[in-house]
């Protein structure tokens, strides 16, 4: 695997070009409660398709979502609150979406999606809707404005009120630990941490959660907890976490999972570990070939460029003999 193989593989255009317009009924006369209802389990079915492709595979199936709905909120007659209903749709939806730009590169169209979802949460009175757009807002703005990043994430965690869901919950405040983390502060990283770990531990057995958080559980946040200490360099606290979620972690979600190895490899690289750092590197790349998502290459092409002045070492000599560098 050639390293211009790798880089490319992470930001073509995927399938999407390929692909079909996606199947769609006619919607009926008047847009009801129920019917709303069948187009968000439509948005749960498509969202899987997150899991084994990339954004640059995804971003224009959930485009064509979004502007569907809007087509509908514009010229469709609505009974009862199903406008109200649609317009959370839409909001979920742009999420959607944005994540898929985020992922494949489009960072402006990413913000802007996240700025209409906030719109749209809002127009529907959905908190946990809006809380969620302003973490979107927050992962996102972390590369360009820690700052505006951490205040994104604490603004998202004051939406949260007793009646939010548990996963919600969580997700909102380990994405406030995670910009705390990139921003360096330890003692609000593990607060938010703490406070995400309740979340999950205080969950009712039988809480209705939204579709678009029941993917937060315990594994993603022992990853998000690794990522966070290695971010803070405490590869100690890092890697035993990590490595306990991973070991969990199908390969089937292979953006994902090589995203997360890539922290481990850098809090090996961290604790002086070059040989366990370049195998995780190299593990990692396997995984993101033919992934349609930027995010591995970025992740994994600084690693790699750490790790050359160890060429001696047999682990680094493969890696760099593989990637060409």
């Amino acid at each position: 695997m050639r390293r211009r193989t790798i880089l490319q593989a992470a930001t073509s255009t995927g399938l999407a070009a390929a692909l079909p317009a996606l199947h769609r009924p006619e919607p009926p006369r008047r847009i009801t409660p129920a019917y709303v209802e069948q187009l968000r389990a439509r948005a749960a079915r498509l969202r899987r398709l997150d899991i084994v492709l990339g954004g640059g595979d995804t971003h224009r199936v959930y485009l064509a979502e979004v502007q569907h709905t809007k087509s509908l909120l514009r010229d469709a007659v609505f009974t009862g609150d199903s406008r109200q209903k649609l317009t959370a749709l839409l909001a979920e939806q742009a999420q959607q979406a944005g994540w898929a730009a985020f992922d494949g590169g489009r960072a402006r169209e990413a913000k802007s999606l996240y700025e209409e979802s906030r719109t749209h949460a809002r127009d529907a009175h959905d908190d946990d809707l809006y809380g969620n757009a302003l973490a979107f807002l927050a992962y996102q703005e972390l590369s360009d404005d820690r700052t505006a990043a951490v205040s994104f994430a604490r603004a998202s965690c004051t939406t949260i009120t007793p009646t939010t869901p548990s996963t919600v919950r969580a997700l909102l405040y380990e994405r406030l630990a995670w910009a705390c983390a990139v921003d360096g502060n330890a003692a609000d990283t593990e607060r938010a941490l703490d406070a995400a770990r309740d979340a999950l531990d205080t969950a009712a057995e039988d809480e209705p959660q939204p579709d678009w958080s029941t993917w937060v559980d315990y594994t993603e946040l022992d990853i998000m907890t690794g990522r966070c200490w290695t971010e803070l360099n405490r590869p100690l606290r890092a890697v035993p976490v990590l490595t306990r979620a991973l070991s969990r972690y199908s390969d089937d979600h292979a953006r994902d999972k090589s995203l997360y190895l890539s922290w481990l490899a850098q809090a090996y690289l961290t604790a002086g570990e070059v040989e366990e750092a370049a195998r995780h590197v190299s593990r990692a790349a396997t995984l993101a070939y033919g992934v349609a998502s930027q995010r591995p290459a970025h992740r994994l092409t600084p690693l790699i460029t750490d790790l050359r002045p160890h060429a001696g070492i047999g682990a680094v000599r493969e890696l760099l003999d593989r990637t060409s560098i």
